[in-house]
């Protein structure tokens, strides 16, 4: 199958390289949405394809659906700066060999190094996402934090990881949080969402119980421990900036993460 690897990026010159390493073997094409970076992104991404676009930011759905756009085969396997396909997922999507297969997407599951290990609970893992996917069949949605993908038909789980060095450090993690808050209150007050007290107080105490024991944080270690009271923390912050969007009566403009 003919594959064209889409990457959307901005200021990614310290992650770039190893993505675009890790897709050597199964990318038939590689392209590079850039929201003009300052940094040596551009330059980094034309080692290994001259199909580079800079283009200014808009939103992750919106970026990506022109990345899109721009493929010239019929699959599409879309990966972030910080993801990786790992040994056993490429070995994987080699097999499916040159024919073309019957369904509309593959979800493969995604397993993070967070702290100096690999996250196996936590709500973290297997964390599946659909990645690899028929250019025709599917279109990314979403103006604000999380985009999704929307597809249409069939489905098929493949087992290899990809991998996502998505924090190098609990203060990346933290500022990662307080940047999304922002994008996630905006979003929420455009829905007209109000603020209230199970939202700060018990929303967040229940998450810190899901991620931290339901979901076996607690068998990720310290690192564990962190996720849970970060994921705690980022239902707070969310709905503590949504209440201060209301009492200012003002919106937090979108930017290019």
């Amino acid at each position: 199958m003919k594959i064209s690897v889409v990457i959307i990026a901005f200021n990614e010159e310290k992650r770039l390289e190893p993505a675009l390493q890790s897709v050597e073997g199964i990318a038939s094409e590689i392209i590079v949405v850039d929201s003009h970076s300052g940094d040596a992104t551009v330059r980094i991404a034309r080692r290994y394809t001259d199909r580079v676009f800079e283009r200014k930011w808009t939103n992750f759905a919106d970026q990506k659906n022109f990345g899109n756009a721009q493929a010239v085969f019929p699959w599409i396997l879309s990966l972030d700066a910080d993801e990786r396909v790992s040994p056993e997922l490429k070995a994987e999507i080699q097999s499916l060999g040159d024919g073309d297969p019957a369904c509309a997407g593959f979800s493969i599951p995604r397993r993070v190094f967070y702290l100096g290990r690999w996250i196996r609970h936590s709500g973290w893992y297997p964390d599946r996402k659909v990645r690899l996917f028929r250019k025709d069949s599917a279109r990314w949605a979403g103006d604000y934090v999380h985009e999704t993908l929307v597809i249409d038909g069939v489905v098929v789980k493949l087992e290899g990881d990809l991998h996502h060095f998505t924090y190098g450090n609990i203060a990346e993690h933290v500022a990662r949080i307080n940047a999304f808050s922002d994008l996630g209150a905006q979003k929420l007050y455009a829905k007209r969402k109000k603020c209230r007290l199970i939202n700060l107080l018990g929303w967040p105490c229940g998450r810190f119980f899901k991620s931290y024991f339901l979901k076996l944080g607690v068998l990720d270690g310290f690192p564990g421990l962190v996720i849970a009271v970060l994921n705690s923390y980022s239902i707070f912050i969310r709905y503590a900036k949504l209440r201060e969007i209301w009492k200012k009566g003002e919106r937090i403009e979108p930017f290019p993460s």
